[in-house]
């Protein structure tokens, strides 16, 4: 009697997501209030599969609001790249306690990247691109790798660079939301205040947009709430939002 044949196990390697389905999404949620539209693919589609990455940082605290509203157990990333301010540390211990976050995940940079490329830990201040490809963009590859989907706190109104951003788009073969993106400065205000969520302690001192403390500068009146970002320098974001661009060292 002859063998049956051999069944070969295949590896799928094709991205989760493709641009066709950003285009869907973009198309099917169009109109549908933020709400609605995360209440609906964080039960169905995309649970299990995302997880949200915040910075803890001055508007933060209305998506992760938002999404504790649906979901407390989503799993939470956090990028401590340990030049971050005391106060968005103390800041992120406070917001996820009070929103009642069950998986807050800390990624930190590799400490043999750390020694090889920034034994000083100065390299903010002469290659800040390294320095956020080293503190940023590598852990949170790590930290996405079992994610098929991810939740960022972008806003359109925040820059320049940032006008014409989708609800969703494709970031290295995996989903991007940005459920924020046509939120502007007012409306994030009367969210705050309508359900009495805690500010950044940084932000009643001048920083409307925080990062790392090196790179983070007071922003004056009339200037882009993003101008102390790397102020002096050609750049405005730090490497997470901008795929395709390989750092030079």
């Amino acid at each position: 009697m002859a063998n049956a044949a051999r069944r070969l196990d295949l590896i799928d390697t094709a991205p989760a997501f493709t641009e066709a389905d950003a285009e869907r999404l973009n198309a099917r949620f169009a109109g549908v209030g933020t709400a609605e539209m995360l209440r609906e693919l964080l039960t169905t589609e995309l649970k299990g599969r995302v997880a949200v990455v915040s910075s803890f940082g001055a508007e933060s605290a209305v998506l992760l609001h938002l999404i504790a509203e649906i979901d407390q157990d989503i799993p939470l990333i956090f990028l401590n790249t340990q030049k971050i301010f005391g106060e968005t540390l103390a800041y992120r211990d406070e917001l996820s306690e009070r929103l009642g976050y069950t998986d807050l995940r800390v990624f930190r940079p590799d400490p043999y990247d750390l020694a090889a490329r920034d034994q000083t830990g100065l390299r903010w201040s002469y290659d800040p691109d390294g320095c956020c490809d080293l503190r940023k963009v590598r852990p949170l590859r790590r930290a996405l790798a079992p994610f098929d989907a991810w939740i960022s706190g972008r806003k359109g109104f925040q820059g320049k660079t940032r006008t014409a951003l989708p609800r969703f788009e494709i970031d290295e073969g995996r989903l991007k939301l940005n459920p924020l993106a046509d939120w502007g400065k007012d409306r994030l205000d009367a969210y705050f205040a309508e359900h009495r969520l805690p500010r950044h302690p940084l932000e009643a001192q001048g920083y409307p947009s925080i990062g790392c403390s090196p790179c983070t500068s007071k922003v004056k009146p009339g200037e882009d709430p993003r101008a102390g970002r790397w102020r002096g320098w050609d750049k405005t974001e730090c490497g997470i939002h901008t795929p395709g661009d390989d750092p030079v060292f």
